[in-house]
């Protein structure tokens, strides 16, 4: 038991610079708060399949955002007040932040043919995201038509307050040719692993269709549900399109944790990422040891007491991976 809580402290202690938080000087099993008047987690949709994995030494991290019943930020409750379920077993909270702390993020942007005559709106709406973000923010921009690739091409990211050469980044697309959407989700999981902040999220802006990408829809989710990427998608498509498929950024939102948003004109279309980087930066950091090293698939539940009896809804992963059991030695 000492050794395990001397690692666990261990760990713990290097986490601190990424959360900048303080955490308890003991490690010990907390009994969890009491459970009356806690209303229960409001994921973006039933039970999901796998979200991330927890490596054998790692906390399981989750990120958490509340509202009122007015769709309101509610950033300053105290840790007390939360409690959470790993396959129904209350488990002790290692780690508790709602600091302002960097976020890695990609912007993952349709260039085909169909975005001609909105691009200039994205572009508009994605540098109105880099100003409401953490000026410490780590950006990437990845453009998809018939290929993936990286409009930032000196640096693998921008500090989100570097508003001149994201603007000259975004202004270098050209909308042309077919959409390989699942490749560039794919290329822009595999890039927030190479982000130094502790969480990651993911910015879609597309027509969910597909028609030229060599990985497949089931690969893909298969990739967001093992990252701990929160994935937010825009729909942005004519009623007439025949390329469309909301049902695809619907499936990758509530995979992660994230929401899926239509808006309906360039005005709404900025708003919402607006309204995308507040919650970002409203939200909480909520860290735990998990109870099991059994390779499957657990599912997790956030409750959070109400505030005077105040209606409110929680969002969080809906689950994730535990690592397998070390193989002991003969």
């Amino acid at each position: 038991m000492a050794d395990k809580v001397r690692k666990l402290r261990g760990f713990v202690a290097a986490l601190l610079p990424l959360y900048l938080v303080p955490l308890f000087s003991s490690l010990l099993p907390a009994q969890p708060p009491g459970l009356s008047g806690f209303q229960l987690a409001t994921v973006a949709s039933a039970p999901q399949e796998p979200s991330f994995r927890s490596g054998s030494s790692e906390l399981v991290v989750l990120p958490v955002v509340v509202t009122d019943k007015q769709g309101r930020y509610l950033s300053e409750l105290e840790r007390e007040r939360f409690a959470v379920f790993d396959n129904g077993r209350p488990v002790p909270i290692e780690l508790f932040t709602n600091e302002d702390a960097p976020v890695t993020i990609g912007l993952v942007i349709d260039a085909s043919g169909s975005m001609g005559s909105k691009l200039g709106d994205v572009i508009i709406a994605a540098l109105a995201f880099a100003r409401s973000s953490n000026p410490q923010d780590e950006l990437f921009v990845v453009r998809f038509n018939d290929d993936v690739q990286h409009v930032i091409r000196d640096r693998p990211f921008l500090f989100a307050d570097d508003q001149a050469a994201l603007h000259v980044a975004l202004r270098s697309m050209r909308p042309d040719g077919r959409t390989a959407l699942y490749d560039a989700l794919v290329e822009g999981i595999d890039h927030l692993g190479r982000g130094s902040r502790a969480r990651k999220a993911l910015i879609v802006v597309s027509d969910g269709g597909d028609n030229a990408s060599a990985a497949t829809l089931d690969q893909v989710l298969a990739r967001a549900r093992e990252s701990n990427a929160t994935i937010y998608t825009l729909g942005i498509y004519e009623p007439d399109d025949l390329d469309k498929n909301p049902g695809v950024l619907k499936s990758l939102a509530r995979a992660t944790g994230g929401e899926r948003f239509l808006p309906r004109s360039a005005g709404e279309m900025l708003k919402v990422c607006e309204l995308i980087a507040r919650e970002i930066r409203s939200g909480y950091t909520i860290g735990y040891v998990p109870p099991d090293r059994d390779g499957s698939y657990h599912r997790v539940r956030v409750v959070v007491q109400p505030p005077a009896s105040q209606k409110i809804t929680v969002r969080t992963r809906p689950g994730y991976f535990a690592a397998g059991r070390a193989t002991q030695p003969q």
